[in-house]
């Protein structure tokens, strides 16, 4: 899937599809600038978290809306994922991440993010902060029917529990 970019983010001017070599493949031209212009996206993480043994999984309900999805954040410029998966993990939740496993990745188009999603163990008590309207520790299969349906948080669950991945058209 190709990210389209119209306008140059330095200096505004109507991009112009240009034939790269090195690329072999057109790439957004700023006629103004005299460069070439790469797709920028939005990084982000979600996380499978579970209780020590792997038995319960965690999951949330933000933003006044009624249905549970996994913990997630951004990435903040010059922060490595693994980082992010932590402090994450920590700011929502209050709880101390003991392994980490990185599952998948997926181009998000409706926000322009690249998602990454990680199963990750955690130890500590449950502590949620202000963004957290609801949470609950499921059992796998509670997990499966409670997380919100046709979301990507479903598709990465899913995929995560069925060993095959499939991620909802936008």
């Amino acid at each position: 899937m190709a990210l389209k970019m119209d306008y140059c983010m330095q200096c505004g001017t109507k991009l112009r599809p240009l034939y790269h070599e090195t690329e072999e493949r057109d790439i957004p031209y700023c006629d103004t600038c005299g460069d070439y212009r790469f797709p920028v996206f939005n990084t982000a993480v979600s996380m499978i978290v579970t209780n020590e043994d792997g038995s319960k999984i965690l999951l949330i309900r933000q933003y006044g809306r009624p249905t549970y999805i996994l913990v997630a954040g951004y990435v903040t410029c010059g922060e490595d994922v693994e980082d992010t998966v932590v402090r994450e993990v920590k700011e929502e939740m209050g709880l101390t991440v003991t392994d980490m496993r990185f599952n998948h990745s997926h181009y998000f188009k409706p926000s322009n993010t690249l998602m990454l999603n990680f199963t990750v163990r955690v130890k500590g008590e449950t502590s949620p902060n202000w963004e957290i309207d609801d949470w609950s520790w499921f059992s796998v299969e509670e997990a499966r029917e409670n997380i919100r349906k046709g979301s990507l948080a479903e598709a990465f669950l899913l995929g995560y529990l069925d060993g095959e991945y499939h991620f909802p058209v936008y």
